[in-house]
């Protein structure tokens, strides 16, 4: 008859809870974070990571560690246990992430819809901030500009500052954010920020088509050990991803992705004459928000109003936020 589990076991297992357990089994067995690093053939900061719940174990880590530490089999089930993605896709991993940042050597990061913040204007960054805000907080607005601000600082004022590779959607840079006076700023800023050292910008041009290998925006984060963490948004929820497997998976697509982009002058052609499609706009060529329930014809479709003893009076929708 097989071994029959533990209520402890049987309970639900944290990735802080197996650190626990695996700390208290190597001091058990009289071994420093350093001898089982040695018994395992790895480094001692991994040991240290994974003991602090800051890295996910492999299964052949655990199994050699049950071996060693003669724990019976209990660190391989306590690690069945635990919800591993689950716990490190957190809501909270917008503050973890920012933590992240500050400390990391180099960023690679792909954008399908927005400018990144690292490379956001001001106005474009109060645009975003703003959008859907019937009633904006400007309080808030100004601290999250204020945020947002500083975390660039490093990247933008530092020649030798983190290695920054931002790969954009050709469709970020044709949708227009804040109107195009605003736009117009973030895509002079963008040429502006890829003449510094420490910064890559390319486009994934529409041409690509289906060999652009994701749909999401992602961040590749590497920190001075040389250790990586993967982050990506959804519906308002950060996540960040420490698993090495799915790191190097999207590492790979993300380099993949570099080769097929255009080059960094060919990109700054391009981003050029977006921006001067913009400055070549006329008043009467930009967007009129209207209300709904008006039909605005081009201007060679639209008739002339007969004279009459009652004149017809349009009245002319204010521009939304955007424009």
């Amino acid at each position: 008859m097989g071994r029959r589990e533990s209520a402890r076991e049987r309970a639900f297992c944290s990735p802080e809870f197996f650190a626990e357990e695996l700390a208290l089994a190597r001091e058990r067995a009289g071994l420093s974070q350093g001898d089982l690093a040695q018994l395992t053939h790895c480094d001692r900061s991994l040991i240290s990571r994974i003991e602090s719940s800051d890295r996910v174990p492999q299964e052949d880590f655990v199994r050699a560690c049950d071996r060693l530490l003669d724990t019976d089999g209990r660190l391989l089930r306590f690690w069945r246990r635990v919800p591993w993605h689950q716990d490190f896709e957190r809501p909270d991993g917008f503050q973890r992430f920012f933590e992240l940042e500050a400390a990391a050597t180099m960023h690679r990061e792909y954008h399908v819809s927005l400018v990144g913040g690292l490379l956001q204007t001001p106005d474009y960054a109060h645009a975003l901030f703003t959008r859907n805000a019937l009633m904006p907080d400007q309080d808030l607005i100004e601290e999250r500009m204020r945020v947002r601000m500083g975390r660039q600082r490093r990247f933008l004022e530092d020649p030798n500052g983190p290695m920054l590779v931002v790969i954009l959607s050709e469709a970020v840079l044709r949708r227009t954010i804040g109107g195009p006076a605003v736009m117009t700023g973030q895509l002079r800023h963008l040429l502006d920020v890829a003449q510094r050292p420490n910064i890559v910008l390319q486009v994934a041009p529409f041409s690509l088509a289906e060999r652009t290998p994701v749909n999401t925006s992602m961040t590749l984060i590497t920190l001075p050990g040389g250790q990586e963490y993967l982050y990506s948004e959804s519906l308002g929820t950060g996540h960040l991803i420490n698993d090495d497997h799915t790191i190097a998976m999207h590492a790979r697509r993300f380099d993949r992705l570099r080769g097929d982009c255009l080059s960094a002058p060919d990109t700054a052609r391009l981003v050029q004459r977006i921006l001067e499609g913009l400055l070549n706009q006329e008043p009467e060529d930009l967007p009129v928000l209207r209300p709904t329930n008006q039909i605005v014809l081009p201007r060679q479709q639209r008739r002339p109003v007969p004279r009459s003893s009652t004149r017809l009076r349009l009245r002319r929708g204010r521009p939304g936020p955007e424009q």
